[in-house]
């Protein structure tokens, strides 16, 4: 089955360090990032989808990060 994430965080390394992290653990980048203005909070944030393909059947209550 393939797993599908959307990393986001304010724009620092923090944003860099989770995408990072999700490469490490066997997940692979799909399509382009995402930048935008978050005006509740007055800072740009970062996104970025990423897959995983995984032995198994997907159930709702998964915990996606542990995948």
């Amino acid at each position: 089955m393939k797993l599908y994430r959307f990393l986001s965080e304010d724009d620092t390394s923090a944003f860099c360090h989770k995408v990072t992290e999700a490469l490490s653990k066997g997940w692979s980048l799909h399509g382009d990032p995402t930048y935008a203005f978050d005006a509740a909070n007055g800072v740009m944030r970062c996104g970025q989808a990423v897959v995983k393909e995984v032995e198994g059947t997907y159930a709702p209550g998964m915990k996606l990060g542990e995948q």
